[in-house]
């Protein structure tokens, strides 16, 4: 009894994973296909226009920036399944007294978003803690800065190299090697994403929607926030991915799609996830 009773214990503890060694995906070397084609963003705007019933993302020509489609080689990479959460962002919190994810009405007055100072209380840490029940809630109300000091913190931690995932590598991550407009294929289904389009209207624990992976395994990358990437987009300004769960359509949550958001913006429409590189 005492063997398998020590045997039971040793199964369960290899199991664990612990924030500081989130699981990873390896994407090989070699090519896929980025960016779109006229029919792709036709498609986007088509879907966008049936859930919102108005054209405002073709009006403002939402997806017109958008690489062309194109072969585009890669070095090999690992990049983490899942949106880093609520628990593992606590523990860089709790171990580097870095600000926890809050932010003062003034400040949140100041970016000039839709979204009213009280939508975002749910998601406000209090006493350097995460709110309660959202554990393994992907971590928001986080800038770029924040989300790179995470990096450095797990790099020292590990002894690995981590960094927030160049636009390509999550891409090519989040879309397989051939093009497809979402992470699982060509057809928008609202059933494999966190988005608006099914009801939901918040964040929702992470990898909650398998059938929605990329062809890597890739959690999340369509819906549920947009994400930071390394690349940047003109002055003080950084392309984020991926769609939101405030989104419907959902043209913009095609991993073609890019957009940038001011490196100092913190939202509860934006987390970040990240790839461990040799150096």
């Amino acid at each position: 009894m005492k063997f398998l009773f020590g045997l039971i214990l040793s199964c369960i503890v290899s199991q664990t994973v612990s924030a500081e060694t989130p699981t990873l995906i390896n994407i090989p070397s070699g090519t896929f296909i980025q960016g779109s084609d006229d029919i792709e963003r036709e498609t986007a705007y088509a879907l966008d226009e049936a859930a919102y019933g108005h054209s405002s993302t073709r009006q403002q020509q939402w997806y017109a920036g958008e690489f062309p489609k194109q072969q585009v080689n890669t070095a090999a990479y690992r990049i983490i399944r899942n949106l880093v959460t609520m628990a593992q962002y606590q523990e860089f919190i709790t171990e580097t007294k870095h600000p926890a994810p809050q932010i003062s009405k003034a400040q949140w007055a100041s970016y000039g978003v839709n979204h009213s100072y009280e939508s975002i209380q749910a998601y406000q840490w209090h006493d350097g803690k995460y709110p309660k029940e959202k554990a393994n809630h992907p971590v928001v109300l986080v800038n770029h800065n924040d989300a790179s000091n995470y990096a450095k913190w797990l790099s020292k931690k590990t002894g690995q190299h981590w960094r927030l995932p160049y636009e390509v590598e999550w891409e090519k991550a989040a879309r397989g090697v051939n093009g497809n407009y979402f992470p699982w294929g060509n057809t928008f289904d609202a059933t494999r994403l966190n988005t608006h389009d099914n009801g939901k209207f918040g964040t929702a624990p992470v990898g909650q929607f398998p059938q929605g992976a990329s062809p890597f395994g890739l959690q999340d990358a369509a819906g549920q926030v947009f994400e930071w990437t390394q690349s940047k987009q003109g002055n003080n300004r950084m392309i984020v991915k991926g769609g939101s769960w405030d989104d419907k359509g959902c043209g913009v949550c095609r991993p073609a799609a890019r957009h940038g958001r001011p490196s100092t913006l913190k939202h509860t429409l934006i987390g970040f996830r990240l790839v461990q590189t040799p150096n």
